[in-house]
């Protein structure tokens, strides 16, 4: 379907329906993005690519138009963040950092070996989920010891690296980390998903890989907008319905994001 309209947008050197496709394809992923907890980059990233955006300027101004989802989801849902502020300093404290050499390091690294490590986790991470029925369907809050204090720190620096450097599906792997974790509900991990992940690492992220390439503005417009109504419409879905979706879609993003990385890897292997 991407590729019928990069066609169509060959066709037709017309920017009003280059603006229309990128706004409709920004809005769609994020709002589906909204509900599960990340995955915006599944369509809104290649769409960027295939409508002629390099990839480097396609990365940079995806982040920034995520930041609007994350602000747009959190405005919806800014009551499940609750008492849960300590958590959101830990995610920023040993995440950025991580956003930073991620951003760093992109240009120097082989792309194709964290798509492959990314989708097969983002896949587990669907079958972890399908075959836990009562994951992330309750909320607790669990105290964590020194050690398991350290494992958080240690994995949300790695989560931030991949990030920074790749993108796609990172909001996924806090969401459940932070399930496992802290015993939140998909509602709640995904609201702090969206406060911490949505607007901080990723403007940080934007303003660095911003350095690599110029953002094109109109672009960046029409995803800005697209990327805040989808957040906020996704955002009012899951507070509609609740934990049954947000678990639905996110094992179904999942594997939707699992199997693109995949095919990416795959494809940059040959």
């Amino acid at each position: 379907m991407l590729y019928l309209f990069t066609i169509l947008l060959g066709n037709f050197d017309h920017s009003l329906f280059k603006s229309i496709y990128i706004f409709l394809i920004s809005f769609f992923s994020n709002t589906f993005s909204a509900i599960s907890g990340g995955g915006a980059g599944l369509l809104q990233l290649p769409a960027l690519i295939l409508s002629g955006v390099p990839y480097y300027q396609a990365l940079a101004s995806h982040k920034f138009a995520t930041v609007a989802l994350g602000i747009g989801g959190s405005l919806r849902n800014y009551k499940s963040l609750g008492n849960d502020i300590s958590v959101a300093w830990q995610i920023l404290i040993f995440g950025l950092p991580g956003v930073i050499l991620g951003t760093s390091v992109v240009e120097y690294i082989s792309e194709k070996y964290l798509y492959l490590i990314l989708g097969i986790i983002s896949i587990l991470l669907a079958f972890y989920s399908f075959f836990k029925p009562d994951l992330g369907l309750s909320s607790g809050n669990k105290e964590l010891n020194f050690v398991n204090k350290i494992r958080f720190f240690i994995f949300i620096f790695l989560i931030g690296i991949l990030n920074g450097s790749i993108s796609s599906g990172t909001g996924l792997l806090v969401t459940i980390l932070l399930i496992k974790t802290f015993e939140m509900d998909f509602l709640r991990a995904i609201s702090m998903t969206f406060f911490t992940v949505g607007i901080f690492w990723n403007f940080i992220g934007a303003v660095f890989l911003a350095r690599i390439g110029s953002v094109p503005p109109n672009v960046l417009i029409v995803l800005i907008i697209g990327s805040f109504t989808g957040g906020y419409f996704g955002a009012h879905l899951s507070k509609l319905n609740g934990n049954f979706l947000i678990k639905k879609t996110f094992i179904t993003v999942c594997i939707l994001v699992g199997i693109s990385l995949l095919i990416k890897s795959i494809k940059s292997f040959l």
